[in-house]
């Protein structure tokens, strides 16, 4: 299988240009979602559950809605798990509500009605993956953790990497390793927001907005996708690519 290399994970002065670069992007174009103004595990967890195979602009009015009837860890573990799933319609994937319902219900009985910022005991609980977990941690507890969903894997694939490479990589190990070498020790609520906010809202899947992308001069993507230019001889300007 392949992998990306540990020699060819970026270097301290790419990564500080990237972040410097997402991170200013992320200051003009940051989206206002609920959850981000909130600290709290539980509010955090509903939101990241919610999201998965699901639209935001779907969630909002549904996590609103979810909080309103249960508030706390506390009042899902005591709810009846068919009155979860009928005030999660029409979200779909049901497996989700019940997970969430048996998440609350662990959490009461084990660490006394809150969350664990532990990725392995959070990892445990049924429904939490490596993503998830990391969310938790980063956005409800601060840790400088990576996350790699489907719109992280697509920007620092296209950023880093390149179309050739991304379409060897196989397995989850490479990206994680690469996601981990770029998350600052600083500031990695913000960092992982924004890596998000890009991926959903302009390096999109179909028609990103590379001409206005503030990556595309050192995005292996765009770089491969443009000819190189030529010098006055007619000879392949290698500097121009550089």
């Amino acid at each position: 299988m392949a992998a990306v290399p540990m020699t060819s994970l970026p270097d301290r002065r790419r990564r500080v240009r990237f972040r410097r670069r997402l991170l200013a992007w992320y200051g003009r174009h940051r989206r206002d979602l609920p959850w981000r103004r909130t600290e709290d595990p539980y509010h955090i967890l509903v939101s990241e559950i919610m999201l998965q195979q699901t639209q935001v602009d779907r969630v909002v009015p549904k996590y609103h809605e979810f909080l309103d009837r249960y508030p706390t860890l506390e009042a899902l573990a005591a709810s009846a798990p068919d009155d979860v799933k009928r005030l999660w319609y029409p979200l779909g994937y049901n497996v989700r509500p019940l997970n969430l319902h048996g998440i609350a219900c662990e959490a009461v009985a084990t660490y006394g009605g809150r969350l664990p910022d532990d990725d392995e005991a959070l990892r445990a609980m049924r429904g939490i993956g490596r993503y998830t977990a990391g969310a938790v941690r980063c956005f409800a507890y601060g840790r400088p953790v990576p996350i790699v969903d489907t719109n992280v894997r697509r920007v620092l694939g296209r950023v880093f990497l390149g179309p050739r490479r991304l379409a060897r990589l196989r397995g989850q190990k490479a990206m994680w390793d690469l996601a981990g070498a770029l998350v600052p020790p600083r500031k990695a609520y913000d960092y992982n927001q924004a890596l998000m906010d890009f991926g959903a809202t302009w390096c999109t899947p179909r028609s990103p907005r590379c001409g206005l992308c503030p990556m595309r001069r050192s995005c292996a993507t765009y770089r491969a996708a443009r000819p190189a230019p030529r010098g006055a001889d007619g000879r392949v300007d290698g500097r121009a690519r550089g």
